[in-house]
């Protein structure tokens, strides 16, 4: 289990101090106005989040279902969901929305490109630190939409999660994978050993398909979610591998970034055609919320790209805390 973070504002503090000193009969109270994407909600989101999945070390597990704290995450949530909301354009045009995806720019200008053609190693590193925020629980979301599903659309998201858990081999997990990466580069692979030096940009990433699994009413747009996120890593992480070989770095780097390639393109015409299309069929009035998970992803991943793109411009860590 991971150590309970440093807080980042008045949100965090809130809710770190409850679990820490474990006053389950504290008043946790209401929360006034306060920006979405800031580090203190997205923190705030991220530990109580956190209760759902490792849990932390020295907290009571019984504080995933204590009443008090889920009604202020219901409120960070609120707050979430309406700056999402109000970020991306909506509409209901699946195939539209699919089909923007899948059309790689000639002059791209993204994190991936500028890592495979000048990046350096410490500048992976960093993308490796931020991403282990999101790889060490890669796929883990998006299970907790399986019982929402049913039929073809089940079976057929069952089939990629499968790929996504190894394919029943420990050592073929993908956060498997990731570990070894961050253990060939050097880095810590502990669960959450980043989180202090992760800014919010990269926890709104993370945030965002916590909150779609966790919300039966927003099985849509974590569908959504998944497939923005399996429909644009392939072309990804051809560049990633790219940027590993042109720098000279270990096999276990590249490998987790060439298991990708093949195995998201398949992935991409399931979930197209055998988990959205039959979710669709049975459930079309989902199509806006699948829309809005594929809009969301894309919004908070630009969000992130840009972070670590204008820090490197200026010369700086991406990091909140750069690597020592």
């Amino acid at each position: 289990m991971a150590v309970l973070p440093t807080a980042r504002g008045p949100l965090s503090a809130k809710v770190i101090n409850a679990l820490k000193h474990d006053r389950r009969d504290e008043d946790l109270g209401g929360v006034s106005a306060a920006e979405p994407f800031s580090e203190d909600v997205q923190l705030a989101l991220h530990t109580c989040y956190e209760l759902h999945y490792q849990g932390w070390d020295e907290v009571d597990p019984e504080w995933e279902w204590d009443p008090g704290l889920l009604r202020l995450r219901g409120e960070l949530e609120r707050i979430f969901l309406d700056g999402l909301r109000s970020a991306v354009a909506g509409g209901s045009d699946v195939d539209g929305e699919i089909n923007e995806l899948l059309v790689e720019p000639v002059d791209g200008t993204g994190v991936s490109h500028l890592l495979q053609d000048s990046g350096e190693w410490w500048q992976l590193n960093e993308y490796f630190a931020h991403r282990s925020i999101y790889h060490l629980k890669e796929a883990d979301p998006h299970a907790w939409v399986i019982p929402r599903l049913r039929g073809q659309a089940k079976a057929a998201l069952v089939a990629v999660e499968f790929d996504e858990f190894g394919g029943g081999r420990g050592d073929r997990v993908h956060a498997q994978l990731f570990a070894d990466l961050l253990d060939a580069a050097g880095l810590d692979s502990g669960y959450l050993a980043y989180l202090e030096n992760a800014p919010a940009q990269m926890l709104a990433v993370v945030n965002a398909m916590s909150l779609f699994g966790l919300h039966r009413s927003l099985r849509g747009a974590l569908v959504g979610h998944f497939a923005a996120a399996e429909i644009t890593t392939g072309p990804s992480a051809r560049r990633m591998a790219a940027a590993v070989s042109r720098l000279d770095g270990p096999e276990a780097c590249r490998h987790f970034y060439t298991e990708h390639i093949e195995a998201d393109a398949v992935h991409e015409q399931v979930l197209r055609h055998d988990v959205i299309g039959d979710l669709l069929k049975h459930e079309p009035e989902l199509a806006a919320d699948v829309v809005f998970g594929i809009q969301a992803t894309e919004f908070l991943e630009g969000r992130f790209g840009e972070h670590l793109l204008s820090s490197w411009a200026a010369g700086r860590s991406s990091l909140r805390a750069p690597l020592s």
